[in-house]
């Protein structure tokens, strides 16, 4: 049997990692500055994250959410402490997409409505309410729910607003940056204008913080540099660390009923044992404080470089746009340079998501390696 091909694959193949390195099977070291998608937060091969999972598996990997996990209700415990949601519910899923789908479905249930209002640009996952919030036609299935959605442009408060006159609108949907898009950064007026527009019609705001989420930013969640208080946050990626793991934070007045979500392996032991380490080293080695600086660190150090007209985003979420397609550029920073970074919806902009760890000296590197590898990517196309 052959494999579905589903992805361009990269000629690299890893077989080990530690902290911010990747080692592939000709025992070639690369410096990660993508994460993986931005699912590495706190390392590669983590001690504390090794040694909890390892502990679990010895006891309980998995069994049924139809009987007592305490790992959860520790889990939902230390993540809204964390993040400052103490009073929310949490469900546990297993991935980001899972997590908007559930977060979708609950609000429907919860408002007795159909519309959702997303934003052009958005990604929000590959299931069937997730992928038609989803402004992306390569993703988008012939067969979805797109007569319910509303897509409106990042800013347009006065077409929000007149979709949400006809009280048929059950959720605002958005990421607290969006990430697959190219890094683009919701001004603080605009979440603060739609958060009082949602309580003023009763619509649920749902914050998207599958990679934006658990400290990338610089602080636990994007849209807290605002002010605002969602009705749900989705969230997934560096929660587990690479085990996947999803989760939505549902408001404490949203009520559930028996029935209304479910999940076989959401929850399950094995990823509640891999949140925790997560949360525990974030908040040991202070790396929500240290994301903050080291974004400070690579948006000063990348300020003098002439080609690079925009840094976007924030802390270790950042977005370098070029006035030319990145391609050659990011394929010389990783087969010549042996540094991992992402590209982008916008064939512009070069994703930087690397792990929250990352050091002075691993900024470093990079800059001399982006310098580097655009004079020759310059000098090859001339």
């Amino acid at each position: 049997m052959n494999l579905f091909n589903v992805y361009p694959l990269q000629d690299i193949q890893p077989m080990k990692a530690s902290g911010c390195y990747v080692y592939d099977d000709k025992g070639e070291r690369y410096l990660d500055f993508y994460g993986g998608h931005a699912v590495i937060s706190i390392g590669h091969s983590h001690p504390h994250y090794i040694s909890r999972i390892s502990a679990q598996l010895e006891n309980i990997g998995f069994y049924s959410n139809a009987v007592k996990n305490p790992l959860q209700k520790e889990l939902a415990a230390k993540l809204g402490k964390a993040s400052g949601y103490e009073d929310y519910q949490l469900f546990l899923c297993n991935s980001g997409a899972e997590a908007n789908e559930n977060a979708l479905k609950l609000a429907s249930f919860h408002t007795g409505r159909k519309k959702i209002i997303s934003f052009k640009h958005a990604f929000h996952g590959r299931t069937s309410l997730a992928v038609s919030a989803t402004d992306n036609p390569k993703v988008s299935a012939p067969v979805n729910l797109t007569d319910n959605i509303i897509f409106h442009h990042f800013g347009d408060i006065e077409g929000v607003q007149q979709s949400l006159a006809s009280q048929e609108v059950a959720a605002i949907i958005i990421e607290g940056i969006q990430g697959v898009a190219g890094i683009h950064v919701a001004c603080t007026t605009f979440l603060q204008e739609l958060a009082k527009m949602c309580r003023a019609t009763g619509t649920l705001l749902i914050l998207d913080e599958v990679q934006s989420g658990y400290g990338r930013t610089g602080g636990f969640f994007a849209h807290q540099a605002a002010g605002i208080t969602p009705d749900i946050i989705t969230i997934a990626k560096g929660m587990g660390n690479g085990f996947p793991i999803g989760g939505v934070l549902i408001h404490p007045d949203i009520a559930p009923w028996f029935g209304m979500l479910g999940t076989t392996f959401g929850g399950n032991h094995l990823a509640c044992a891999a949140g925790l380490a997560v949360l525990e080293v974030i908040e040991q080695e202070n790396l929500i404080a240290h994301a903050a600086a080291m974004g400070k660190l690579i948006t000063e150090a990348l300020s003098d470089i002439d080609d690079i007209t925009t840094i976007k985003g924030r802390g270790l979420m950042l977005g370098l746009a070029f006035d030319f397609p990145i391609k050659d550029l990011r394929n010389h920073l990783l087969y010549e340079g042996r540094i991992f970074t992402g590209n982008a919806a916008d064939p512009k902009v070069l994703r930087l998501l690397p792990p929250l760890n990352i050091g002075s000296e691993e900024v470093q590197v990079f800059v001399q390696q982006l310098t580097a590898s655009l004079n020759q990517v310059k000098e090859s196309s001339q």
